[in-house]
């Protein structure tokens, strides 16, 4: 019988996907079969928006403690879901390279951002969203929603009588005109045709991490040498530069993944470039800037976040973003 590695994962269909696919592509790697330990969180059984959860970690903790306890040996989360401090006794071992990074507009009728009726219903969790898409459209009404991607698809108006799946409560289909999901979640699902149109950017900035999976295993290592190596070779280091840069910044804003703070990192050249927007929760008031430094290290893409978020502390950041 052949030697095998366990991973652990939550049990929703998307962490269960994208779990699925480092998985597989670890085995591929390193030669050893792969047993999966589903894990609940408290993020899967508490009722309640992202805000009043806490946000930050509420998905995490759980399959942490689960890798710490030696009942799985590595465990696939998505970044973005991670506080920024690394708790002792576990390292990020390997960030694959990212997936689309951007947020999606799922609207009735296809209808683009710029096209959705006066007064629009738009569906989202994120403060982060509700903020930025308030910002570009004051007169949207932004609905607070929880659930799994297909529960959420199934508020949409139209979208919900397509959707074959037990989880969509046939009470609360149809209730909204669109909702904002990440798009690399749409696409892992098979889901990106329900996708109307990718928020650039320019519009919506995501949240640190977004698009990243994050393979964690102890600071001991897995416990299987062949499995360390290819988390070895498996890690995209222009992905890891770019993440380190976005959870630098949030995490000298003090900011959890529930705040209205939007960051992206690129490698431009020789260069690592980010872009950062803390948001009013309403709205109201947009603070963007940039920054960029050499892409040569990790410790060079942790300063530029770290310089960012103080620059723009400095001018009154954390009051706009109401971290203060």
């Amino acid at each position: 019988m052949s030697e095998s590695f366990r991973v652990g994962t939550r049990g929703s269909a998307l962490a269960t996907t994208q779990t699925g696919w480092a998985a597989q592509k670890l085995a591929e790697i390193s030669g050893l079969e792969v047993q999966t330990v589903l894990v609940k969180t408290e993020g899967d059984v508490v009722t309640g928006s992202l805000a009043t959860l806490g946000g930050t970690g509420v998905f995490a903790a759980a399959l942490r403690q689960r890798l710490l306890d030696s009942g799985c040996d590595l465990a696939v989360h998505s970044l973005k879901d991670l506080p920024t401090a690394q708790p002792e006794g576990l390292v990020l071992a390997c960030i694959p390279a990212r997936e689309d990074v951007r947020d999606a507009l799922c609207s009735h009728d296809s209808l683009g951002l710029d096209d959705l009726p006066q007064g629009a219903k738009v569906g989202t969790g994120s403060p982060r969203r509700a903020a930025q898409l308030l910002a570009y459209r004051s007169d949207l009404q932004i609905v607070d929603i929880r659930g799994n991607v297909p529960t959420r698809l199934g508020r949409v108006k139209g979208i919900g009588e397509t959707l074959d799946d037990g989880s969509v409560g046939r009470s609360t289909q149809g209730d909204l005109d669109a909702v904002i999901l990440a798009a690399a979640g749409m696409r892992r699902l098979g889901l990106e045709s329900y996708i109307t149109e990718y928020l650039d950017p320019s519009i919506m900035l995501p949240a640190p991490g977004q698009g990243a999976l994050a393979l964690e295993v102890r600071s001991t290592g897995s416990g299987h040498q062949a499995l360390d190596q290819a988390l070895e070779s498996f890690d995209d280091l222009h992905t890891r530069m770019q993440v380190v840069a976005e959870r630098s910044l949030l995490s000298t804003l003090e900011a959890g993944c529930a705040a209205p703070i939007g960051a992206l990192a690129h490698v431009d050249g020789a260069e690592l470039v980010l872009e950062a927007v803390a948001c009013n929760p309403d709205g109201s008031e947009v603070m963007r800037r940039s920054a960029r430094t050499a892409a040569d290290s990790i410790n060079s893409a942790v300063q530029l976040g770290r310089d960012l978020a103080e620059s723009m502390i400095a001018d009154g950041a954390a009051v706009v973003a109401g971290l203060a």
